[in-house]
C-alpha cells in the first residue's frame, strides 16, 4: 500500500518529559487525547503517564462530538467511530462490518463534524482544546503484539485478525490524520513511545506548529497597553506595520492590517504584490478577508498567476515551496524557506525565517483598483450573457434541441481530433503548443463555479481571441452537495451553458467525458440514480428526440486531451496495453475507455487502482516525456481541498476537483508550468439577472423619456 505519510512527516525536537514520555512542549497534559487502531499501545500509554483509565468512545459523525462529556477526563484513550461509504451511522474499524466488508470500505472524510474555530466573540475555540496523539506502529509491529495478547483471552477484536486486516486498520487512520491536519486541528503521531513524536508538514507549511513548541513567555504588565490587551484578549501583542510610501525592512514577526488596500512584499530581490480580493455580489457578513499574492510583472501577459491566503491559513514562501517557485520563479536571492505570511482574520502576519534573509514592504497607491477591478468582472458578465442569450436560465424545448443538434455536428468534425478507423473524430485530442489551455475540473453542476472560471483573469478574452482553450475534464453534471443530489435542473442548465459556450468556440473549448456523462443507472451518489434521474427530467422538459441527441452526444465526446506540455483525463490511465492509436479508436477498445473514466488513484480501499509505474508506461506509450504534467479529476483526495499536486509522490501527476460550493479551482499553463488557481464562489447567476434588469430599464427610460432634438 502507498505510504500517506512519504515525505511529510517532521520530529518534534522540542519536548518536554511527563512520567517518562516525551511529549511537545506547545501542549498542555490536559489537552491530549490518544488514539489509534487495536494493538497499537494505547492502553499502556495512558497507564504510563497516569491518565483516565477508562476508554472512550467519539463519534466523528455526530455534530457537537467535541462537547461529549467523555471528553471532560483527559488525557485518556478514544476509540473512533469514523463514516465509510455505504453506511449511514459510524463505525470502528473493530467492528464486523468493517472487517468483514469486500471490497475494503472507503472512508468518507466529508461526513466528519468539525468543531469550531471560535472566530465570534464570546464562542471558545474547540479546535484548540483538544490535541489528537495517533499511535500508529508499524503493521507488522502491531500484528505482532496482538497475536502475543491473544492468548491471553481478553481482546475479542483479535480473534479474527491477518497482516492484511492490520494494515489496512493503520492505512485508515493515516488518512484520518492527514486530514485533520489539513483542516487545522491538532494532531501528531508516534510510532512508539521510546520515540520522538512526528508532525506534518506539507509543501509550502512553515513547518512544525506552532501549538506544538510554544513556549508561554512572561506576561506583559497590567500597566501597559499590551497588558490588558493580553487580560483581555489573552493573545500577545503584536508589532503592528504601517505602510509607507517608503521601502521598510522587516525584522520581527509583523502584522499588516486589512484596510483593502495592496502592499509590494520584497524578499531577496523579488518583490510580490499583495491584493486583498475583491469578489462581486457576496455580501458584506459573508466576506472572506482573502489575500492574493502576484507577480506585478506578470499582469500584463496573456493570463497571470497568484496564489491565495485565506483567513486561518500560514504560507512558507521560499524556493522550497514548490507552487510558489513555479508561480514566481525565484532566484537565488530567495531562500529556501524565507518568509512565512499567516492570515489572521485579514490581517496578514509577516515572519522572517532567519536574519539575514531580506524582507522589505512598501504601500501601493491604487485607488482606482476596486473599481476597475469590478468594471472589468461586470464586463466580461454582459460578455457572457450576450452570448448565453440573456439570463442564464433553462432554455425553452425547441431552441434547447436544436443547440443540442448543432453542437453534436460540430463534434463529428471536431477540432485537433484524428479520424478514427470509421472515419469520424477519434478519442484523442492534439492541441497546438500554441493554444494555452485551462483546465477544469469535476463541476458537477455548479454553474456559477463556470461562470466565474469563464469570467476571471483574462481566460474569456483567450477564448474570444483564439489564443487560449477551455477544457473541461468530464462530470459537468449532478450535485454532490447535500439536499440538492436529486436536483437535476442545475444539471440541465450547466449543460446548456457548456452547449452554448462549445457552439461560440468550437475550437478552443472541449468538454471530455467523464463516468457521469451518462444516462446509466449504475450512475449513482448515495443510493440516487442519478443517470436515470437526469434522463427522466430531460424527458419531462424537452421529450424523447432531445434525450436520444444528448445520448449521442456522450458517444461523441473524447476522452483524452494533450499536447507536447501536457496530458489530461477524467480519471486516469488504463492499466492495460494503451497505445495513441487505441486512444484515437476507443469506440473499439471499451475496457481501456471504461478505464479512463472510472479508474482512480490506488489506496488502502481500492487495491485495485492505477500505480506510479501504470502512469509512467501510459505517457511513455503516448509519446510524452517522463515528467509531462498528467491531469485528471475524478478522485478528490480529501474534503478540504480542490488541487492535489504530485499525487502519491508521482512528479507532475496532479489531481483537481472544481466543484466546491466555496469556488473553483482550476490548471493554468504558465512559465511551461502547470499553475493551479482557486476563486472564491460569487452568486453570478443572481448577478447576472441583475445587470440585465439594471439595463432593460435603463433602455425603458430612454424610451419613454427620450431628450429633445437639439
Amino acid at each position: 500500500m502507498a505510504d500517506l505519510f512519504r515525505k511529510k512527516l517532521m520530529t518534534i525536537d522540542t519536548l518536554q518529559n511527563i512520567r517518562g514520555v516525551d511529549l511537545p512542549i506547545g501542549l498542555a497534559f490536559v489537552q491530549l487525547l490518544i488514539t489509534g487502531p487495536p494493538g497499537a499501545g494505547k492502553t499502556f500509554y495512558i497507564n504510563k503517564i497516569h491518565g483516565w483509565p477508562n476508554e472512550g468512545y467519539i463519534d466523528l459523525t455526530r455534530k457537537g462530538w467535541w462537547k461529549d462529556k467523555t471528553l471532560i477526563y483527559r488525557p485518556r484513550e478514544i476509540h473512533l467511530g469514523l463514516p465509510f461509504e455505504g453506511f449511514s451511522h459510524a463505525l470502528t474499524v473493530f467492528d464486523p462490518e468493517w472487517c468483514n466488508a469486500e471490497p475494503p470500505l472507503c472512508l468518507q472524510l466529508e461526513r466528519i463534524q468539525l468543531p469550531p474555530e471560535g472566530q465570534r466573540i464570546m464562542q471558545g475555540n474547540w479546535r484548540q482544546r483538544y490535541i489528537f496523539e495517533f499511535l500508529l506502529p508499524k503493521p507488522d509491529v502491531i500484528f505482532k503484539q496482538r497475536q502475543e495478547r491473544k492468548a491471553e483471552g481478553y481482546f475479542p477484536v483479535d480473534e479474527v485478525m491477518t497482516l492484511d486486516m492490520v494494515k489496512r486498520q493503520v492505512a485508515v487512520y493515516q488518512e484520518l490524520v492527514l486530514y485533520l491536519h489539513r483542516v487545522r486541528m491538532q494532531v501528531y503521531l508516534r510510532e512508539s513511545l521510546d520515540q520522538s513524536p512526528l508532525c506534518i508538514v506539507e509543501e509550502g507549511e512553515p513547518g512544525i506548529p506552532a501549538w506544538a513548541t510554544a513556549v508561554s513567555g512572561p506576561r506583559p504588565s497590567l500597566t501597559t497597553l499590551d497588558g490588558w490587551k493580553w487580560l483581555i484578549l489573552r493573545r500577545d501583542p503584536s508589532n503592528w506595520l504601517v505602510l509607507t510610501d517608503q521601502w521598510q525592512k522587516v525584522t520581527k514577526e509583523s502584522r499588516i492590517s486589512f484596510d483593502g488596500n495592496p502592499f509590494d512584499l520584497k524578499i531577496g530581490t523579488h518583490i510580490l504584490r499583495c491584493y486583498p480580493e475583491l469578489p462581486l455580489g457576496v455580501r458584506k457578513k459573508y466576506l472572506r478577508r482573502n489575500w492574493l499574492i502576484t507577480d506585478p510583472n506578470t499582469l500584463d501577459q496573456h493570463f497571470y498567476g497568484f496564489t491565495r491566503i485565506c483567513p486561518g491559513e500560514t504560507v512558507m514562501i521560499g524556493r522550497s515551496n514548490q507552487e510558489y517557485q513555479d508561480a514566481f520563479a525565484f532566484d537565488q536571492s530567495v531562500a529556501a524557506r524565507h518568509i512565512t505570511l499567516s492570515n489572521r482574520k485579514g490581517d496578514l502576519i509577516i515572519t522572517p525565517l532567519g536574519e539575514k534573509r531580506s524582507v522589505e514592504i512598501i504601500q501601493v497607491v491604487d485607488d482606482e483598483r476596486e473599481q476597475r477591478v469590478a468594471e472589468r468582472r461586470y464586463q466580461a458578465l454582459k460578455t457572457v450573457s450576450s452570448l448565453y442569450g440573456g439570463n442564464i436560465k433553462l432554455l425553452e424545448p425547441e431552441p434547447a434541441l436544436t443547440l443540442l443538434q448543432e453542437v453534436n455536428s460540430i463534434l463529428e468534425q471536431d477540432a485537433y481530433r484524428p479520424l478514427n478507423s470509421k472515419g469520424e473524430a477519434g478519442g484523442l485530442i492534439e492541441l497546438p503548443n500554441s493554444l494555452a489551455p485551462i483546465i477544469v475540473g469535476d463541476l458537477h453542476a455548479q454553474v456559477d463555479n463556470l461562470l466565474k472560471v469563464i469570467t476571471e483573469n483574462k481566460f474569456l478574452q483567450g477564448l474570444e481571441t483564439g489564443t487560449a482553450c477551455l477544457i473541461i475534464l468530464g462530470d459537468a453534471v449532478h450535485s454532490e452537495v447535500d439536499g440538492e443530489m436529486e436536483d437535476m435542473d442545475s444539471s440541465i442548465l450547466m449543460m446548456d451553458l457548456i452547449l452554448r459556450l462549445k457552439q461560440h468556440f468550437p475550437q478552443n473549448f472541449f468538454y471530455l467525458k467523464g463516468n457521469h456523462d451518462t444516462f446509466s443507472e449504475s450512475v449513482s451518489k448515495h443510493s440516487i440514480s442519478q443517470g436515470i434521474l437526469m434522463r427522466r427530467r430531460l424527458l419531462e422538459l424537452r421529450g424523447q428526440e432531445y434525450v436520444a441527441a444528448m445520448e449521442r452526444l456522450y458517444d461523441l465526446l473524447p476522452s483524452v486531451i494533450c499536447s507536447d506540455s501536457f496530458i489530461a483525463c477524467h480519471a486516469g490511465p488504463s492499466r492495460r496495453k494503451v497505445t495513441r492509436h487505441k486512444i484515437i479508436n476507443l469506440h473499439t477498445h471499451a475496457k481501456i475507455s471504461n478505464d479512463l473514466i472510472n479508474s482512480r488513484l490506488k489506496r488502502p480501499h481500492y487495491l485495485a487502482g492505477y500505480t506510479k509505474s501504470d502512469v509512467k508506461k501510459f505517457l511513455k506509450n503516448m509519446g510524452l516525456a517522463k515528467h509531462t504534467p498528467f491531469i485528471v479529476g475524478h478522485t478528490p483526495i480529501d474534503p478540504s481541498g480542490s488541487v492535489w499536486r504530485n499525487v502519491a509522490d508521482i512528479k507532475g501527476h496532479h489531481i483537481i476537483y472544481s466543484a466546491h460550493p466555496e469556488g473553483p479551482s482550476l490548471f493554468i499553463q504558465m512559465n511551461d508550468k502547470m499553475i493551479p488557481l482557486s476563486y472564491p464562489a460569487e452568486p453570478l447567476i443572481q448577478l447576472i439577472e441583475k445587470i440585465n434588469k439594471k439595463i432593460d430599464n435603463k433602455q425603458n427610460n430612454e424610451q419613454n423619456n427620450p431628450h429633445p432634438s437639439s
